[in-house]
């Protein structure tokens, strides 16, 4: 709305650390991550953990597998209803419609994908095997294609999805020249959040999926702390700065809230994977009064719209933290006004 624009001009020129102050935890999460409060480095991860590892499995193994089709319709539905894909945007498709069976080509169907794949612990072990954290619908010739490679980045891709979504080949990230899936920079910060919650969820598994399944080995350590291989936890700590915590993911970790009642505290405390791994390890984390040190809006980045902490929508930026989403990169920046 232009009686905004002086202020949106000032706000693009500002690089701003956030500091979030709730009157209890963000996202309406109450006193969940109070057990973690004071805690820094490994020892918050491991408060984390405990946490969030406890969840409403939804039943036995089958029951809570075959449940996934219908609650992907709450957590992956975009605005218009349509599923909502992040390994290709070849076409829309329809829930029900054009779930599962068979594919010959890109934009056939769509399945269950585990980001982390399941061979990496085991194949079909509760509670990993079914958690909606880190499964999403996606196209099935693309999901085939990923296979069980790990995320990374290629500049000589062998195969490329349509529109050159996304992206596989020989990683030319430092430290790894393995085989890789790269997926589209709009969506690398929320599979860099999906594999942080993993390795704190499941910390106490990370040295049996090292030791016994050799395709998790170029992703992980082998050890609960810091849990991703040197050059992994580099890559995705850039991802999840580039591509900031966005209205989507919020929405997301609401709705799987409410089905398996645990949450993803990397998208609840964007930021928070610094106090784990990054410069704030050494900063005690605080679940009511949390300083992100979030640098926010950089460049002359026109804005295109404002957001509460919670996703909704606002006519104008409010006193307090705000999500802004700027035109030109299509993310959502946090600041304060």
């Amino acid at each position: 709305m232009k009686r905004y624009r002086p202020f949106m001009m000032i706000a693009a020129l500002l690089v701003l650390s956030t500091t979030l102050a709730f009157a209890q935890g963000p996202n309406d999460s109450g006193e969940y991550y109070k057990p973690a409060d004071g805690k820094k480095g490994a020892a918050l991860k491991t408060a984390l953990c405990g946490v969030i590892y406890d969840r409403n499995e939804g039943g036995d193994l089958n029951t809570a597998y075959k449940a996934l089709w219908t609650h992907f319709k709450t957590t992956d539905a975009k605005p218009n209803g349509k599923v909502w894909d992040m390994y290709s945007n070849k076409r829309e498709m329809e829930f029900g419609t054009d779930q599962a069976g068979n594919y010959s080509k890109e934009g056939d169907v769509y399945n269950r994908e585990h980001s982390m794949p399941n061979s990496w612990f085991g194949g079909k072990v509760m509670p990993m095997y079914t958690d909606l954290h880190h499964l999403y619908p996606t196209d099935g010739y693309v999901n085939n294609k990923r296979a069980n490679y790990p995320f990374g980045e290629t500049a000589n891709p062998s195969w490329k999805s349509a529109n050159d979504f996304s992206k596989l080949g020989k990683c030319t990230y430092p430290g790894y020249d393995g085989v890789v899936f790269e997926p589209n920079d709009e969506y690398k910060g929320d599979f860099a959040r999906t594999y942080f919650y993993m390795v704190t969820c499941y910390e106490e598994k990370l040295p049996d999926w090292y030791s016994n399944y050799s395709e998790s080995k170029p992703t992980l350590d082998g050890n609960t702390y810091p849990g991703l291989s040197p050059w992994q936890l580099e890559m995705l700590m850039k991802w999840a700065k580039n591509d900031p915590v966005s209205e989507k993911e919020i929405n997301r970790n609401n709705a799987v809230w409410g089905i398996q009642n645990n949450r993803n505290p990397f998208i609840d405390y964007p930021g928070l994977e610094e106090y784990i791994w990054g410069d704030k390890k050494d900063e005690a984390f605080s679940y009511d009064n949390y300083s992100s040190g979030i640098q926010n809006i950089e460049g002359k980045d026109e804005i295109e719209g404002y957001y509460s902490v919670d996703g909704k929508r606002l006519q104008k930026p409010q006193r307090g933290v705000n999500i802004v989403k700027t035109k030109s990169r299509r993310t959502k920046k946090i600041i304060n006004r």
